[in-house]
């Protein structure tokens, strides 16, 4: 009982584990390990307070928390047992997105088949709001085997984050630089968006002005902002960052550029009505590819939601490792 007990104590390193979470993959650890088999005695309540320095609450919700995964049990006046001693029960996963966008939910559809059957995802949006942020991680913290997280730009999302141990986080969409080793699929928005202005160059360069819509109270990666001022001054190219379009405000040899998707069905719907060929007239440039977009055939460039999506799933799946930063893919299309 005692090497089950060393278990414990040796994740008392990690700084993002609280005393339940050690408990818990303490014991899984000690059943992986061979340490101890199905059936066998675990440490009684009083003996694991004496040695650990938990309390008993803390160390009752541990296993009840094994308990209902079905790696634990319990029997009357004898204590508790090793179960199955199969540790890989159904794998409850916790997924926190921003919202539903059609491009999230390419992420969405992907994530949730390649999980499969097996595995019980339970889904939350944050909307980018920190304050329902920390609502809901505090509400589901140490309840999930797996965290799946878009964080939000914030001072505060580091120090939530922290809350989660490292082996049952996985990042994706954003990136918010974190101590240790961690999982993530995520996207770079500064240097990959001046690769894409820099190709598309020549055919910016035939209009009067590009005309970037951004709001600074939007949740936009400012790091697009800074790489198309950038651009603008490296290519010497005309143009200016506005706060919204405004509906009807459309002009011939502007090239209009936006991240949102209100903005830029409003500017379609104005080309229309005013009889301007996109690409010919005037160029639109989006970001975050979608199937309308597609069909429709405007030019954006983009992560892959859908491959994001399947690679996620299959690293929770899997258990595997995974740093990666998803290349940002451009699609020239009809209107620019």
């Amino acid at each position: 009982m005692d090497k089950i007990i060393q278990e414990i104590k040796k994740l008392a390193d990690v700084p993002s584990y609280s005393k339940h979470d050690r408990f818990v993959q303490g014991m899984i650890n000690a059943i992986n390990e061979k340490i101890i088999g199905q059936d066998e005695t675990l440490p009684s309540v009083n003996k694991l307070i004496k040695e650990l320095g938990f309390s008993r609450e803390t160390i009752m919700k541990g296993y009840k928390d094994l308990i209902s995964r079905g790696i634990v049990e319990s029997k009357n006046r004898l204590g508790y047992f090793v179960g199955s001693g199969n540790t890989e029960q159904t794998l409850n996963v916790a997924l926190l997105m921003y919202n539903l966008d059609t491009f999230e939910e390419q992420f969405y559809r992907n994530f949730r088949h390649s999980l499969g059957p097996n595995v019980h995802l339970s889904t939350y949006f944050h909307h980018g709001d920190i304050e329902v942020f920390e609502t809901i991680l505090t509400q589901i913290k140490s309840k999930y085997g797996m965290y799946v997280v878009a964080p939000i730009p914030h001072a505060k999302t580091r120090g939530l984050l922290d809350t989660i141990p490292r082996n049952k986080l996985l990042m994706f969409d954003r990136f918010e630089q974190l101590d240790g080793d961690f999982n993530h699929i995520t996207q770079e928005f500064g240097q990959s968006s001046y690769e894409v202005f820099s190709k598309l160059a020549p055919k910016i360069d035939k209009f009067d002005e590009m005309i970037f819509y951004h709001s600074p109270d939007s949740l936009d990666p400012k790091e697009i902002v800074q790489s198309f001022k950038k651009f603008l001054k490296d290519f010497k190219i005309k143009g200016r960052v506005v706060k919204e379009y405004l509906p009807g405000s459309i002009e011939k040899g502007k090239v209009y550029f936006t991240l949102d998707n209100f903005a830029l069905w409003q500017i379609m719907r104005d080309c229309n009505t005013q009889k301007l060929k996109p690409g010919k007239d005037l160029g639109v440039l989006s970001h975050n590819d979608e199937p309308a977009k597609e069909i429709i055939g405007i030019t954006t460039f983009s992560a892959d939601f859908s491959n994001m999506g399947k690679m996620a799933g299959q690293t929770v799946l899997n258990k595997e490792k995974i740093q990666l930063t998803v290349p940002m893919i451009l699609f020239e299309r009809n209107t620019l």
